[in-house]
């Protein structure tokens, strides 16, 4: 499935979206199976010792990725975190090259070099990852001037853990978003936990949203775990900000259902919050609630889910079988370029 731009039609009185067309609900659900079954698979891959480098799963966060990717155009810039499976598959990079650069193979999106810590892909508009919490923001509001200056109505998404609200930067790139009102979605995927950290014991003053508001932006709270409450949200936030509006922060309630990375224990997590989060596990909900409200057939979901299942199969079979940077290579890419950095000065 591929990414296309949209128009999303508004309620003329309240200016408020309705509901996804088909083709987003059911790309949406594609994008919520895979990155599920992907990261599943690549958890398991990292606990045998066959990737590069450590993978930060996204299981509980699904319904935001594929809400946030049914938003965003191709056009639009998107910056996220370590923990970015989700983030990558909804903008629409390639799953054969995310999956190579998790081997550290030639043909990753980062020529195996980055790790699933860094992954950019700037023909769909992934402009950056970052392995440091909290500096995804200043790097989105950069991007933003630039875009503010550009005029052409294109916007910067930037995702972040609620760990990262507590970072200085954080709160310097949210003054300056909002004093110069720039076009930033900030999107806090606020997963309960900052690493191995719960929430009540890291920050005294937990309503992000709340705090986000002080700023002087448009705040919100999301349930996280619904996908059309995300994508209603989203949507509201993209039609504002494309429209003049400023920046937007919305904060999304989720839990992480995994630890904090592919082989990380959590029994410290408490089996009862576990429990009760995993009950509403996004992509088995989200595929009771099309069908129970008629607007996909249930063939067409199974149809969906095959192609998840193949596209993830090949996806790691294609990294496997592919080769590892040669050594000549590992000072390409890392140095700008003497004639290209005078070429633009």
């Amino acid at each position: 499935m591929t990414e296309t731009p949209h128009e999303v039609a508004r309620d003329e009185e309240t200016g408020t979206a309705p509901l996804p067309s088909t083709a987003d609900l059911e790309r949406m659900y594609w994008v919520m199976v895979t990155t599920t079954l992907a990261d599943s698979r690549a958890q398991k891959e990292a606990k045998a010792g066959k990737l590069q480098a450590a993978f930060y799963p996204v299981r509980g966060m699904e319904a935001v990725c594929a809400a946030l990717g049914a938003v965003l155009e191709p056009r639009d810039q998107f910056v996220s975190t370590y923990r970015n499976l989700g983030d990558v598959v909804a903008k629409g990079v390639s799953l054969k090259s995310i999956m190579a650069e998790l081997y550290g193979r030639v043909d990753g999106v980062s020529k195996g070099k980055g790790g699933p810590m860094h992954l950019q892909d700037d023909s769909v508009g992934m402009t950056a990852t970052t392995g440091i919490v909290g500096s995804g923001l200043p790097i989105a509001a950069g991007l933003g001037i630039a875009a503010q200056l550009d005029g052409d109505g294109k916007i910067v998404a930037v995702t972040f853990g609620d760990g990262a609200t507590s970072i200085g930067a954080y709160h310097e790139a949210m003054n300056m978003a909002a004093l110069w009102k720039l076009p930033v979605l900030f999107v806090c995927q606020n997963n309960k936990w900052a690493e191995h950290t719960p929430l009540a014991e890291y920050t005294a003053a937990p309503e992000f949203a709340q705090r986000a508001a002080s700023y002087g932006m448009t705040a919100r709270k999301v349930d996280g775990f619904d996908p059309i409450a995300s994508w209603r949200a989203l949507s509201d936030a993209v039609h504002s900000i494309r429209s003049g509006g400023g920046p937007v922060f919305l904060e999304f309630e989720t839990y992480r259902l995994t630890g904090h990375t592919g082989t990380a224990d959590y029994s410290y997590v408490p089996k009862d919050e576990l429990a009760q989060a995993m009950t509403r596990d996004p992509a088995p909900n989200f595929r009771t609630w099309l069908i129970e409200q008629g607007l996909v057939a249930p063939e067409r979901l199974d149809a969906i889910e095959r192609d998840a299942e193949s596209s993830v199969a090949e996806a790691f079979s294609y990294a496997e079988s592919r080769p590892q940077p040669d050594a000549d290579q590992l000072h390409e890419d890392v140095f700008a370029d003497k004639k290209l950095v005078l070429d633009l000065l």
